[in-house]
């Protein structure tokens, strides 16, 4: 009987009963022709690879990550808690030592969603790999992750929930947003200034093939990587960078997907996108759960697979390597850069402007962060929605100091509640979530 060199965890949730419409990209048979072929192919006959059921994620799950609008139950249904619950079962059944590793393929996606939640944007409501982070962080005291976002869109939300945090790192390699939803993930892109360097934006040129893809990831990810040192390696493992995507202009392949999760070795994969439903989805998946086994991925190819047609461009690889220099370049710079934002202003101000694609909501945010040495630090954002709802939302992070705290706990105390349709309090220290009556 053929034996994984890793025991690795699946979880599968299609969400039968949720679809933005029944034709749109985003929908169940996404994960139903994958479920065929890794039957078909007999995965679950090889020793060492295990199916889980997903659990339910809970409201205090959610709670931990985002600041829904107005509340949890609007902005979500039963199958983004079974979703979010999905990543969740397979990053226990990961640092419970059950399996070496896990991917979750579930759906609703996630990579879209940002702190504050009014609606949908991206094909996302919540944020699935950050819920079970945090729920990872509460439970087994993870400290150090990095997020690895291989989806061809940018991951904005997961940049947006660690923004300033000096303890995640996160890195989105993804087609450049000059052509491709949502517009953003640009090198300059960094964090905050608590956490500055600590986001690593690789936007690469249309076109780039495997070689570009793997050569980013060889020259940039990996050495960064190196030097931040996680303790667990999540990769929001989108798969519409594949060259047959109705909807992103890439030309990666199913033997690429494989050779990047090898190289990468995540210890826990969630699926995002992809919407190449029938000649593209079925061959990664299965590329990438043999790639996370440690099984032999050589014949896995697509039915139309013509490695001259995807052949990659000499001026997109002279493209890619200058960004990846680039990169580099400020990956070095970083602590130098993070030292002079700290010592330039207490109080950092952000203003937004978001757009809720799915939803047609308009966001508009002003942010507040105090410039810390020590934490994360306190975080006040005042978001209005074009619904004409209001809200302060306040963020204690988990390893706040007493002054970060003290802060926060004057914001939310002093805020005037005729101003606001809602106060939040997201307290990470005591694991609280509260609303000011």
């Amino acid at each position: 009987m053929l034996k994984a060199k890793h025991k690795i965890g699946l979880v599968f949730f299609p969400a039968f009963d949720w679809a933005i419409s029944p034709t749109h990209p985003e929908r169940e048979e996404r994960l139903l022709y994958t479920q065929d072929q890794v039957l078909e192919e007999g995965l679950f006959d090889i020793d060492g690879i295990l199916e889980f059921k997903p659990d339910l994620a809970t409201v205090k799950d959610i709670q931990r990550v985002h600041f829904c609008v107005p509340d949890v139950w609007r902005v979500t249904t039963e199958s983004h808690f079974i979703s979010a619950g999905g990543a969740k079962t397979i990053g226990i059944a990961v640092l419970e030592k059950t399996v070496d590793k896990g991917f979750a393929l579930v759906r609703p996606p996630g990579h879209h969603a940002m702190r504050v939640v009014h609606g949908a944007r991206g094909f996302c409501n919540i944020n699935i790999e950050a819920v079970m982070i945090e729920y990872l962080r509460r439970a087994y005291r993870v400290d150090r992750v990095a997020i690895v976002d291989t989806d061809c869109h940018h991951g904005d939300g997961t940049q947006d929930i660690y923004w300033h945090d000096p303890d995640t790192l996160f890195i989105s390699i993804h087609q450049d947003g000059r052509t491709l939803y949502p517009g953003s993930g640009f090198p300059n892109e960094q964090g905050g200034p608590n956490a500055l360097g600590t986001t690593v934006n690789i936007p690469l040129p249309p076109h780039t093939s495997a070689e570009g893809i793997l050569y980013t990831l060889k020259n940039a990810v990996l050495p960064i990587l190196a030097d931040f040192k996680p303790q667990i390696i999540v990769n929001s493992a989108g798969q519409d960078n594949h060259y047959s995507d109705p909807i992103t202009n890439m030309n990666f392949c199913a033997q690429g997907y494989a050779a990047l999760t090898s190289l990468l070795q995540p210890d826990i994969a969630v699926l995002e996108g992809g919407y190449a439903i029938e000649g593209a989805l079925p061959y990664v998946n299965v590329g990438i759960i043999l790639a996370m086994a440690g099984i032999d991925y050589s014949k896995v190819r697509e039915p139309d697979y013509d490695p001259q047609r995807l052949r990659q461009r000499s001026e997109v690889t002279r493209h890619i390597e200058a960004v990846c220099e680039a990169v580099r370049g400020l990956w070095d710079q970083r602590e130098t850069k993070r030292l002079q934002a700290l010592n330039e202003k207490t109080l950092d101000h952000r203003n937004r402007n978001i757009f809720y694609d799915t939803d047609m909501i308009h966001e508009s945010q002003k942010e507040t962060v105090r410039v810390c040495s020590d934490c994360a630090g306190a975080l006040r954002i005042d978001s209005s929605s074009s619904r004409g709802i209001r809200i302060l939302a306040v963020h204690i992070p988990r390893k706040a100091c007493a002054a970060c705290r003290e802060t926060a706990s004057q914001w939310y105390a002093s805020a005037e509640r005729r101003e606001f349709d809602h106060i939040f309090l997201q307290d990470r220290i005591r694991d609280v979530y509260e609303e000011r009556k």
